[in-house]
């Protein structure tokens, strides 16, 4: 388990202090899984927003891209703040966090585009089957990829 201190390697190179969730849970992985299931909720819940009010006439590949820009910013926004409070290299900072979410998106309009059109599922229930198969990826992803980092030496 990784302490919050000041010691702690932030994820994705970051830089800066524990962010208020950290400060309360103490715990890196849960802190990260607790911001990974409301960011799932979210994302879920952006996608429907957009598949009931624009699907019909946009169709759901608007809704799944609509709900993803949406969602990569909320995303993005509780990393940083909540579970770490950064400075500085923002939009560095944001691209790397867009590359890691891209892979997720990419399987889930893959796997819509699938259920949807080939296999004739409706658009909500399949995307909610699709949203846990990809939560689940993006976990072991963003825990042996995006976050995981070597000790630094010398200055970054």
């Amino acid at each position: 388990m990784v302490s919050p201190d000041a010691t702690a390697t932030p994820p994705a190179g970051m830089t800066g202090k524990p962010g208020l969730l950290m400060r309360v849970v103490k715990n890196q992985p849960l802190a990260f899984l607790l911001v990974g299931g409301i960011n799932t909720v979210l994302g879920t819940a952006w996608f429907i927003v957009w598949q009931v009010s624009l699907g019909d006439q946009l169709g759901y590949h608007f809704a799944i891209v609509a709900g993803y820009l949406c969602n990569v910013l909320c995303a993005f926004a509780m990393y940083r703040y909540l579970v770490f409070e950064v400075r500085g290299h923002f939009l560095r900072d944001f691209w790397r966090f867009v590359i890691v979410n891209s892979g997720a998106f990419v399987v889930n309009i893959a796997l819509m585009t699938l259920a949807v059109t080939l296999l004739h599922f409706p658009p909500i229930p399949s995307q909610l089957v699709i949203t846990a198969v990809t939560a689940t990826a993006s976990f072991f992803g963003y825990r042996d990829f995006s976050f995981s980092r070597k000790k630094r030496t010398g200055t970054s």
